[in-house]
């Protein structure tokens, strides 16, 4: 039996919300599942990632092949990372401890720069915000509009 983790949507229309799910390959997209992981929001900025490293963790080693897009998801919350990390460890190359400081150590860098995006992101939509469009006008724009008729009177015709 070949198992996936994929997304199972959620939500109105036009407003998603996903479940990431362990589901057989031949059942439904919203259908049977046999265990959830976690929440996908991708409408909120950044988008809203809830999961259970542990059970994804597990479910990667026991075979299950995540989609496209879990696989996305997976590695922006390091899980991917962790599973390569235990492999090392598997093979002997580092020890656990050294794998899961390497892992704390990546984890907290990453950790910073989603923070400091998300603060850029709301910056920006504060500036936005409060600065509105003011289009300046043209030094010809700015001429008083009995310009054009003293200019007819000059050149001795009658304006029309």
């Amino acid at each position: 039996m070949a198992v996936k983790i994929r997304l199972q949507r959620h939500g109105s229309k036009k407003r998603p919300f996903y479940f990431i799910v362990v589901a057989d390959a031949r059942s439904p997209r919203d259908g049977k599942f046999i265990q959830k992981l976690g929440t996908y929001n991708p409408l909120t900025v950044p988008a809203t990632i809830q999961l259970d490293r542990q059970k994804s963790l597990e479910w990667l080693h026991k075979g299950a092949q995540p989609t496209d897009t879990v696989r996305q998801i997976l590695s922006f919350k390091g899980v991917l990372y962790l599973k390569h990390l235990l492999r090392g460890v598997k093979l002997g190359l580092f020890d656990e401890a050294a794998a899961m400081q390497k892992f704390q150590e990546w984890y907290s860098d990453h950790e910073a720069n989603v923070q400091k995006r998300t603060e850029e992101h709301k910056k920006q939509q504060r500036a936005n915000r409060q600065r509105p469009v003011v289009k300046k006008a043209t030094p010809a724009e700015t001429k008083a509009p009995e310009a054009p008729a003293e200019e007819a009177k000059a050149e001795g015709s009658e304006p029309a």
